[in-house]
């Protein structure tokens, strides 16, 4: 027993005189692994850090660095004195990350999506279902809202919904320049007017600067800066106290003689500025939800219309340029009718014998008529096309049109005779004040402008005389009798002035004849002795019992002549005036 006990003892003792060698063969091992661990380590982190450093910063700066757009907000459109059409204010964009709203479980909020539904005026599961899909990044909730609602959103502290800068365009004279100026879309672009045709450069380049940002989203460094292109600046020809006038009467006749429309232009002889252009109805380009697109054509270049008797100086004109007739001279234009081909030319009575002036002065188709005529064809047709009608005005404005002319291999002598007295013939409210413009310019055809040339530069206008100054003379002195006590005209008198021009009542082509409604057209120029103003007014389709030009559209140029004279400080030429009758009248307004 004894012996078994022992030699179980030395069999033990045998045991632990093995294990010391284990242990110290199992440290050698954990000893190298965690050495070849670290050696892996920094040969990786040496690799990382001095081989191939690129990855590794990349990541960084893709946590810390953040590129921001600088704001760029849209040129001015300013009139000729600078006072501002078109600016474009900051406001805020509200915009959502869904992925965000979902992992902060933002959606269980009710209270708070309720009150941004409510002062967003937008239903709240329309506007929870907008944020939905988690897999989203980006979705605008509402552009270009107030300040004080984007405050108010700010406050909410909805997680994922956040704020943008952004800008809004502006405009101070609302109604007043809406055609004209145009509009932009909810990404500043322009879509209509001069918003669209000078958009390119009325868009500036935004700058950026790439930042540093901490953990928390802190900006902590600005490592670089970099400038973008400054909008341009439009500067128009357009005087805004003449262009207020100018609305404030159209608009006030069109409710008046209760027409659909009406427009005038105001343009300065001298360079072919335009000073006014102007539509009614017009529209609030500041809140365009409900408005009509017809009311956001500007229609003093886009329509096209019969001009009727206003164009009649033309017949006038091509007999005197021709040679077939002169000054002074006798039209017999008795019994009043004449048949051509099978159709009627008649005037309102038999004027019988009438000189050039009161073929003018009363509007007689059966003096016009002769007197085309009495001209060669082609002759008389290039007399309408030199004049400017039929082609471009020159200001390049989307939308305008070049008219309407039927191109003949022959024409009838009815035909021609129409065309006299402006039938025939469509013409826009832009081309037609070319027309005059060119009469009172002493014959010579300039451009017209709408935006504003700069004296410093040596740009100069495209001038070309296409009529003799002494037969455009002759033609605005016989126009100055219609607006005298026996002229068609006689309302459109200017108290202090001496004014031509021509009425213009014509009816509206239908299907298969003309119809029942009417255009009246005035267009005239002031002061006679030297020329400054044209202006042209259209009312179209009047409703009321009046419907003759010189009772509509004349009193209407009166007053935006009269006005525009003033305010340009344009001297009197009526001798029957005194300076002091006319100083008293410029102080009252009249």
């Amino acid at each position: 027993m004894t012996i078994a006990i022992r030699s179980a003892n030395k069999r033990t003792g045998a045991k632990q005189n093995v294990t010391p060698s284990l242990v110290h063969w199992r440290f050698v091992v954990v000893l190298l692994a965690i050495i070849l661990v670290f050696t892996g380590l920094a040969i990786r982190a040496a690799y990382i850090q001095v081989i191939a450093p690129d990855n590794l910063i990349q990541q960084g700066d893709n946590r810390t660095l953040r590129t921001r757009n600088m704001p760029s907000y849209r040129g001015l459109i300013t009139d000729r004195n600078g006072v501002e059409l078109a600016v474009s204010v900051p406001v805020r964009a509200i915009y959502a990350d869904p992925k965000i709203i979902h992992q902060q479980d933002g959606l269980s909020q009710t209270r708070r999506w309720q009150a941004l539904a409510e002062v967003l005026g937008q239903d709240v599961e329309m506007l929870r279902s907008k944020v939905i899909n988690p897999s989203r990044r980006f979705v605008y909730l509402q552009r270009q809202v107030s300040p004080a609602m984007a405050e108010y959103v700010e406050e909410l502290k909805i997680p994922g919904i956040y704020l943008r800068q952004e800008s809004r365009r502006y405009y101070p004279n609302g109604e007043v320049t809406a055609q004209l100026i145009g509009i932009t879309d909810v990404d500043d672009n322009g879509i209509e007017g001069l918003e669209r045709l000078y958009n390119d450069w009325l868009t500036g380049t935004p700058g950026s600067r790439i930042i540093r940002r901490d953990a928390k989203g802190r900006q902590v460094e600005i490592l670089q800066s970099e400038a973008g292109e400054a909008a341009g600046t439009v500067q128009l020809t357009i005087d805004q106290r003449i262009q207020a006038l100018a609305y404030r009467e159209i608009k006030e006749a069109m409710f008046y003689y209760k027409a659909t429309s009406a427009s005038a232009l105001v343009v300065d002889v001298q360079n072919g500025d335009i000073l006014a252009m102007v539509n009614a109805p017009s529209f609030n380009p500041n809140d365009r939800e409900n408005v009509s697109p017809h009311r956001m054509r500007n229609r003093v270049i886009t329509d096209a219309f019969e001009p009727g008797s206003s164009l009649k100086p033309l017949a006038v004109l091509a007999a005197l340029e021709f040679g077939q007739t002169k000054v002074g001279d006798i039209i017999d234009t008795s019994p009043g009718w004449m048949r051509l081909g099978g159709s009627l030319v008649k005037d309102f009575r038999n004027y019988g014998k009438l000189s050039l002036e009161e073929i003018i002065q009363h509007s007689s188709n059966m003096g016009t008529s002769k007197l085309a005529l009495s001209v060669p064809k082609d002759f008389l047709l290039d007399t309408y096309y030199n004049l400017g009608l039929m082609s471009d005005t020159g200001t390049n404005m989307p939308g305008e049109a070049s008219g309407i002319f039927h191109e003949r291999s022959r024409w009838s002598e009815f035909e021609l005779a129409t065309l006299s007295f402006g039938y025939g013939i469509s013409v826009t409210t832009a081309q037609l004040a070319r027309m005059y413009a060119t009469l009172a310019n002493g014959g010579i055809k300039r451009p017209l402008n709408i935006v504003h040339k700069p004296q410093s530069t040596t740009w100069k206008p495209q001038e070309e005389r296409v009529i003799s100054e002494h037969n455009a003379k002759a033609i605005i002195d016989m126009m100055e009798s219609v607006t005298q006590e026996d002229g068609s005209g006689k309302k459109a008198k200017v108290q202090g002035y001496r004014v031509a021009g021509k009425t213009g009542t014509s009816r509206k082509a239908v299907a298969g004849g003309y119809g029942e409604e009417y255009v009246n057209i005035f267009a005239g120029l002031a002061p006679l002795t030297n020329p400054r103003l044209v202006t042209i007014v259209l009312i179209n389709e009047p409703g009321g019992d009046l419907y003759h030009a010189g009772d509509t559209a004349a009193p209407v140029f009166s007053k935006i002549m009269g006005g525009a004279l003033q305010l340009m400080n344009v001297p009197p030429d009526d001798r029957q005036v005194t300076s002091t009758q006319w100083l008293k009248g410029a102080s009252n307004g009249s």
